[in-house]
């Protein structure tokens, strides 16, 4: 992702540098936990990762429902992500199509950061 250091222009980086995860399935249902790092960074979490961006990050696993529960307390969301297992764990044939590999791919999403918190982001990869 680029780190553009103009002073009027956020930085796009990649959500795990903003928050880590924790990710549960149940049948065809994935729950991902999306966890600041930081408590700056929350506001950022709950205005960017909704239930249109993570479609479109997921959008070639043609998604079903999508819900966002915010948990202010903890800094947290939690993403509910119907339709998206291949069935679920008993039927699919892939693999792992389920399970800790879909949180990677929601950790991998673009957000904008103000460059007032750059300081605060975990390092790059």
């Amino acid at each position: 992702m680029s780190e553009n250091r103009s002073t009027d222009v956020p930085l796009t980086v990649p959500l795990h540098r903003l928050a880590h995860g924790r990710t549960g399935d149940k049948g065809d249902r994935s729950n991902i936990s999306v966890i600041a790092w930081d408590r700056a960074f929350w506001p950022l979490i709950q205005a960017q990762v909704t239930p249109e961006a993570v479609a479109r990050q997921f959008g070639h696993r043609r998604p079903g429902a999508i819900t966002c529960h915010a948990l202010p307390r903890l800094q947290a969301l939690n993403v509910v992500i119907d339709a998206v297992l291949d069935g679920g764990v008993n039927d699919a044939l892939n693999l792992d199509s389920h399970g800790k590999a879909l949180s990677y791919l929601l950790l991998d999403l673009p957000v904008q950061v103000p460059l007032a918190l750059a300081d605060r982001l975990r390092p790059a990869d």
